[in-house]
């Protein structure tokens, strides 16, 4: 949203003041002028996003929001207390790769050493 675009929106699309509208986006009105001027003390000065969507929402008639309404579409529901749900149940959220923990290690112990082989070789016979 250029300078230009700006002003044509507060002026010609809401036909608000410059009070009205700083009032509607909450600024002040010395940064709806700094907007419409395109600059702030000689620097160029750009209107963020957040200012540009909030433009749009006014537009469209919004003048506040509480976020989505619980059990709409695309939102879940209130957790039960105390429980919160798994991130692939959590709607737009990606699914997260759990690292694998390692098994834990036994304690070591009189159980844990393996018993000796059976000496299966043939007894030597003496050299003479």
């Amino acid at each position: 949203m250029t300078p230009k675009d700006f002003k044509h929106w507060r002026k010609g699309v809401m036909r608000m003041s410059q009070k009205e509208a700083a009032e509607a986006l909450g600024l002040k009105r010395r940064v709806v002028q700094y907007y419409e001027k395109g600059e702030r003390d000689g620097d160029v000065i750009d209107i963020p996003k957040a200012v540009r969507l909030a433009c749009f929402a006014l537009a469209q008639g919004v003048t506040d929001y509480h976020g989505p309404a619980i059990g709409a579409e695309g939102v879940p529901p209130e957790p039960d207390a105390g429980t919160t749900p798994a991130p692939d149940e959590v709607a737009g959220s990606k699914a997260r790769k759990k690292k694998k923990a390692a098994p834990p290690a036994p304690a070591k112990g009189a159980d844990d050493v393996p018993p000796k082989e059976p000496d299966t070789a043939e007894p030597q016979a003496a050299a003479s």
